[in-house]
């Protein structure tokens, strides 16, 4: 069973806080309910996958898509076997670049992940951020709830 480095559900707060950039991209503002975790993300616009202010998802962050937890090789294989992805509406593959281990009492955590251009900032207690590494390879994946 694949183990998941970041689970919660996240309730959309702003979407563009800063502006719409781009066409086909929109860069939402979310809260999560159980760990109280901030984050700013950066999502593809498409048919299947719409978030409006006031949307809840559910967001893992996993180190493979592999159902048993064996990492992947780095390729995509195309084939009928399941993995995590089917479980999502929204799946994306990235790499985490940047850690701010937020030491000193009552400092957030803040982790920074590219998915090929699309940026994601999770901040909050650094507890929940001791999982991930510089450089770590991550998917995160999404669903509407």
């Amino acid at each position: 069973m694949v183990e998941f480095l970041f689970e919660d559900i996240f309730r959309v707060e702003r979407l563009n806080p800063d502006g719409k950039k781009f066409d086909k991209v929109i860069r939402i503002e979310a809260k999560s309910e159980k760990f109280d975790m901030f984050m700013h993300l950066d999502v593809m616009v498409t048919k299947e996958f719409i978030l409006k202010e006031g949307d809840k998802f559910a967001m893992v962050l996993a180190p493979t898509l592999n159902l048993d937890g064996t990492p992947d090789t780095g390729y995509y294989t195309p084939g009928n076997r399941q993995s995590l992805a089917d479980r999502f509406d929204y799946v994306m593959y990235g790499k985490l670049y940047r850690i701010a281990d937020g030491s000193g009492r009552g400092t957030k955590a803040e982790m920074n992940v590219s998915f090929g251009g699309l940026l994601m900032m999770l901040k909050g207690d650094p507890s929940h951020c001791n999982k991930f590494e510089l450089d770590q390879r991550l998917y995160i994946l999404m669903r509407k709830v």
